[in-house]
């Protein structure tokens, strides 16, 4: 952390450029108005998620709700790290902003990107254990490992992040800085490099894979084991129920990983595309936004909650 730090105080007197969006000017103020209501809408989902938890602790107790309300914590921190600049984009595009700016963003946005795919995969794992292990469920995740799980995602992203953006930040950009997109990504930064990236491509790529194949194999390999305990239930009813409460889990991990595997998951030094920031604005803007609708509309217990916080 140190030296990522002054690897970017070193190099203040760096400014890159953001192009933003790639949208017709008579369009961008509409563009604005739309993701400045969605940005307020995903913070207010997110904090009515946080506080339906936090005050119905006697309704709302299992590990899962833990999590979600982990999740939702997270969603808010993600979303204000890239929305503001890609509003601030629309409002004056092309966006100037610092190199120790740029590299603050990328390192909040890869440790948030990585909490969340290990965060994702604790809850499959929590799924894993109430269905396949119910007898001994309480004991396997009782409030210290839940705890642990948590805390364990947070500081993995954490330490993923130190490592990845001390690499970027160490790189030379000798200019144009012209970021190719609406916040400071790897791959676009990888690109403006003037120095041998190779070593930083491959520590990237190792990264990715460890961050975001391991924790999706995790969850894979949870369903794949609870798929196989619900073929062997004798009753529809009860395999319907035990998968209800996987199907909205699956859902937000599906969109999520999906985009996000195929952006990546991959060498870092490609050109940068406008289908790169149609994806980015999916898994920044989409999934955040989608998260809590999808958990609350398929969840019957935050549902009822909802609906008696609400007085509906």
């Amino acid at each position: 952390m140190e030296r990522f730090l002054q690897l970017a105080n070193g190099s203040n007197d760096q400014d890159f450029i953001l192009l933003g969006l790639s949208a017709r000017e008579d369009m961008k103020d509409s563009l604005f108005v739309i993701f400045l209501i969605l940005y307020l809408l995903i913070l207010l989902e997110n904090m009515l998620v946080i506080y339906v938890i936090g005050n119905h602790h006697e309704l709302l107790h299992k590990p899962m709700y833990f999590f979600l309300g982990n999740l939702s914590c997270l969603e808010m921190c993600y979303v204000s790290v890239t929305m503001p600049s890609l509003l601030m984009g629309l409002r004056s595009s092309p966006c100037r902003v610092s190199f120790s700016s740029c590299m603050a963003q990328l390192f909040l946005f890869i440790s948030l990107i990585g909490t969340k795919c290990t965060l994702l995969a604790s809850m499959a794992y929590d799924r894993y254990l109430a269905i396949c292990h119910p007898l001994h469920y309480p004991l396997l995740m009782r409030p210290q490992i839940c705890w642990g799980l948590a805390l364990s995602s947070w500081v993995g992203g954490l330490l993923v992040s130190v490592v990845k953006t001390t690499c970027i930040a160490s790189l030379s950009y000798c200019g144009p800085n012209v970021l190719n997109h609406f916040f400071c990504d790897v791959s676009p930064l990888l690109n403006l490099s003037c120095t041998h990236v190779a070593l930083t491509e491959l520590i990237d790529f190792i990264l990715a894979i460890v961050i975001f194949c391991g924790s999706l194999l995790i969850a894979i390999a949870s369903y794949m084991a609870i798929g196989r305990v619900l073929i062997r239930m004798p009753s529809a009813a009860a395999s319907h129920k035990a998968l209800s409460t996987c199907a909205s889990h699956l859902l937000v991990m599906g969109i999520f990983y999906s985009v996000v595997l195929f952006m990546y998951s991959r060498p870092g030094h490609i050109k940068p595309t406008d289908l790169n920031k149609v994806l980015s604005v999916i898994y920044t803007v989409a999934t955040p936004m989608c998260s809590p609708i999808i958990y609350c509309l398929r969840n019957r217990e935050v549902h009822t909650v909802l609906k008696k916080t609400l007085h509906l």
